[in-house]
């Protein structure tokens, strides 16, 4: 869900064997926790992000799998 207070998960699909980044990062650019930073296989993947110890505020989903990046933007309310 987006807004989110204070858990969301986030899915994501691996097309082809890669190194695997998920980071959270605040509006500033900031690194406010790194989810997974691993090589996996084909398949389908979540992860759970527990925000409970972050202020109310935007902050960015970035994933990375080799040359593929991809950020979206989430909205913690509390």
């Amino acid at each position: 869900p987006n807004p989110f207070n204070p858990v969301t998960n986030i899915t994501y699909y691996v097309g082809e064997m890669s190194t695997i980044n998920v980071a959270i990062y605040d509006i500033n650019g900031k690194v406010v926790e790194q989810l997974i930073n691993q090589h996996q296989v084909l398949g389908q993947y979540g992860l759970t992000w527990n925000a409970g110890d972050n202020p109310t505020g935007l902050y960015f989903v970035k994933l990375i799998a080799g040359s593929y990046q991809e950020t979206q933007k989430i909205m913690l309310i509390k």
